[in-house]
């Protein structure tokens, strides 16, 4: 499993929870954080959005074909272990991660807010994060 963080902050707890746990699912191979342009910051609240890129190992097979309808011969055809529907069972079982908020055949989109109160203040800010996986390689929707 290979992990690029080169393009991640480092911001976002949910995000951060969500990587130590792809790094434990069998099937991923590349799991690569990075922030989103929508990030900002205001006096009462806090958006966090990150993008989170995985791609799937593959599993090699031979099958048995016949070529030219008599000839016998073999190909190898290349399947993932892997989908983001498969992806989204696996996490949706792991109670600190849960089912996403959205998702559908090609992303899955989790949203957390909670309410932060640093200490000597009166007054705390609301810390939204919205998180984003997505598949390496599949085919963008028109």
């Amino acid at each position: 499993m290979s992990l690029d963080t080169s393009k991640w902050s480092g911001e976002g707890t949910f995000t951060q929870l969500l990587v130590d746990h792809l790094q434990r699912v069998d099937g991923v191979a590349l799991v690569r954080v990075e922030d989103a342009p929508a990030s900002r910051s205001e006096a009462d609240y806090n958006f966090i959005s990150n993008e989170v890129y995985v791609a799937f190992a593959t599993v090699r097979r031979r099958e048995r074909v016949l070529r030219f309808g008599f000839l016998p011969g073999s190909k190898t055809s290349v399947d993932k272990a892997m989908t983001i529907a498969a992806l989204e069972a696996a996490l949706a079982g792991i109670p600190d991660i849960g089912a996403p908020d959205y998702s559908d055949e090609a992303m899955m989109q989790f949203l957390r807010a909670e309410r932060i109160v640093p200490p000597y203040q009166t007054r705390g800010y609301k810390l939204v994060e919205l998180v984003r996986v997505y598949e390496v390689g599949a085919v963008p929707r028109a």
